[in-house]
């Protein structure tokens, strides 16, 4: 995986015969209280390593695009005017500062069903985002979500209960927990594999030390936690990357053991 090139709103990479492209759809500042210890209560103290702003925990929120050149795939899609926060809903001027054509990208794949990761398929004026979108993939127990805004794109929804290809390259890899359907993406190339995720991960500074901690919104924390050990372990191979919608953008990082955890190394400098 290599760097390069970024500007306010993206970070290019070259990975293998791919171009990876990070989007930052902006950023949601939640409470610290959201962090859950193995008993599902709220940590007692936060380690002084995490940040806060203006006394909370400031998430990026990150899409990601991929293509070889002829077929393309975007995975999230950020949240349009869902989240009613002007510091979201940024993914279509990433886009056009990129240079990805909206028009291009046939398929969107969904790691989640929550607005900050599927809304920005409709813009805010209710059109669609994407003009020749033919697939939209979900995890089976996340396909409910598209009704009322996102209606207009449910009949080219396909959802998927175990693993599944989405192409030559890249693989539907079901990781419930956060929610039922939540999913990982498997991007493969000459250069190993990239594992996109979306809320595996919300806190980097504290979670990738601290793999038990959870999060208040996972809708099963023990089913969440597990999933993240597992993925935390996969990606501490040789030659696989992580892509997460919650790490600092442009969110892109290799993953290593440390002591009891893990350590994060990002592979671009921070954008946004």
């Amino acid at each position: 995986m290599r760097f390069a090139s970024s500007g306010r709103l993206h970070a290019a990479f070259d990975f293998g015969d791919l171009r990876v492209v990070s989007l930052r759809d902006g950023y949601i500042d939640m409470p610290p209280s959201r962090l859950r210890d193995v008993h599902g209560c709220a940590l007692a103290e936060l380690p002084h390593a995490v940040p806060l702003v203006g006394g909370n925990l400031r998430l990026s929120v990150n899409a990601f695009f991929i293509t070889d050149g002829t077929r393309s795939l975007l995975v999230d899609t950020g949240a349009s005017d869902n989240w009613h926060d002007p510091t979201m809903g940024l993914i279509y001027e990433a886009l056009d500062e990129a240079g990805i054509d909206r028009g291009q990208i046939t398929d969107a794949a969904i790691t989640h069903e929550h607005p900050d990761h599927v809304s920005g398929l409709i813009m805010p004026d209710g059109s669609e985002a994407f003009g020749k979108l033919e697939r939209v993939w979900i995890g089976a127990g996340d396909a409910e979500v598209f009704t009322g805004r996102l209606a207009p794109v449910a009949g080219r929804v396909v959802a998927f209960q175990e693993e599944v290809a989405i192409n030559d390259w890249a693989t539907a890899v079901p990781t419930p927990g956060h929610t039922p359907g939540h999913t990982v993406y498997d991007i493969r190339s000459s250069a190993g594999h990239l594992l996109i995720w979306g809320d595996t991960v919300h806190v980097p500074t504290l979670q990738f030390g601290r793999p038990e901690v959870s999060w208040e919104l996972d809708g099963d924390q023990s089913q969440a936690r597990a999933a993240r050990a597992g993925l935390l372990d996969r990606l501490a191979r040789p030659d696989h990357f992580v892509a997460g919608a919650h790490l600092d953008s442009p969110g892109i990082a290799r993953v290593t053991t440390s002591g009891e955890g893990y350590a994060l190394k990002y592979l671009a400098p921070p954008i946004g």
